[in-house]
């Protein structure tokens, strides 16, 4: 149901966009979100009973209803946050705006329309008393036109003067005593009403000197917490470089195994060969003793075959032949033992780089 019915006279005078929030009535210290996002509130003004009101609907759903009055305040709290008690609807309602230019201009709004209530306060005051002195003025002057015309007149003349001012005297009376319980309960409403916003603005400054002070308790809270932070930051420096180096003296220390198993591996393929040409040294004796006995043979047969000569031929030319072959048998052993002595010329170069590459390690 819309607060403004279709036949009132309200009439929006200013309307602007903000997010609304009312106080916690268990708390009174946190807001609790009226609206999801950004809703329509405007100020309303009654031109029937010269009032002003602030509304706002989110949906189907009344948010702010609030009638303002002389005794309300609009409050600042931050650039773009402002708020107000009403007493009347027992809560303390709040409005946050997407700039602090918009907060401006529903503050100046709310202390127009808050001056306005009061000058049509105070004239409706005014009104009370004129009607109130003026029906005690004709109560007080209707007994002397009375006692004249008893005085003057006889009983129908007073009786046909006496009639029309007893009615009107009454119908004063009657209108000074609405008027005086209107004013009266007016009067009462007023005063209720100023309690209660002095204990609204009791509980709004006890929680605003909360607020204050528990804001000053997290701000150490967070200035020692940042002055921890930064401590834990230089360690963890500090403690990475730590790490960086180890992990480089660890990458070290992997690349001289590395290479130590690499010396290794090369210096048992060195024994391995050496083994191998020691085990071809000791064939080259038997050799050599194989073509001693050969020559010898050969001159053997030399001397036997003397007489014969197709046998010499024969056997010349395998002599031709056993020379050929211990010529080339010759220099096959002589680049062979050539070929041993360079390794084991360098087999020794490598053990004596091995036994310093150990001491430096």
């Amino acid at each position: 149901i819309s607060p403004v019915p279709p036949y009132s006279r309200e009439q929006p005078i200013f309307t602007t966009r903000a997010h609304v929030f009312q106080i916690d009535p268990s708390t009174k210290k946190n807001w609790v979100p009226a609206s999801k996002q950004a809703v329509t509130v405007s100020y309303f003004y009654d031109s029937t009973r010269n009032s002003y009101r602030i509304i706002s609907v989110d949906g189907a759903k009344v948010i702010i209803n609030s009638t303002i009055t002389p005794n309300m305040t609009f409050t600042k709290t931050s650039q773009k946050f402002g708020q107000w008690a009403d007493s009347r609807a027992n809560t303390v309602f709040g409005l946050g705006f997407p700039s602090e230019q918009q907060l401006t201009k529903f503050a100046e709004k709310f202390q127009e329309v808050k001056e306005a209530a009061k000058l049509a306060r105070d004239r409706s005051q005014e009104k009370i008393e004129t009607s109130s002195n003026h029906s005690q003025e004709s109560g007080r002057e209707t007994p002397s036109s009375t006692r004249a015309s008893s005085v003057n007149g006889t009983d129908d003349e007073k009786a046909s003067h006496s009639g029309p001012a007893e009615a009107h005297l009454k119908s004063e009376n009657d209108k000074l005593k609405i008027a005086l319980a209107q004013s009266s309960s007016n009067v009462k409403k007023w005063e209720t009403e100023l309690q209660t916003l002095r204990e609204s603005n009791a509980r709004l400054t006890t929680a605003l000197q909360e607020s204050a002070a528990s804001i000053e308790h997290w701000k150490k809270q967070f200035s020692a917490c940042k002055e921890e932070n930064d401590q834990l930051r230089s360690k963890i420096e500090e403690l990475e470089e730590q790490c960086n180096e180890i992990n480089k003296e660890k990458e070290r220390n992997a690349q001289l195994s590395r290479r130590l198993q690499e010396l290794e591996t090369e210096l048992q393929d060195k024994d391995l060969e050496l083994e191998e040409l020691r085990k071809q040294g000791e064939i080259i004796p038997q050799l050599m003793s194989e073509c001693e006995s050969v020559s010898q043979q050969l001159q053997a047969a030399e001397k036997k075959n003397k007489d014969l000569e197709e046998k010499v031929r024969t056997l010349r030319t395998e002599v031709e032949e056993s020379k050929h072959r211990q010529t080339n048998l010759k220099t096959e052993l002589k680049n062979f033992l050539d070929v041993l002595d360079g390794k084991i010329d360098e087999l020794h170069d490598f053990r004596q780089g091995l036994s310093k590459l150990g001491v430096d390690n």
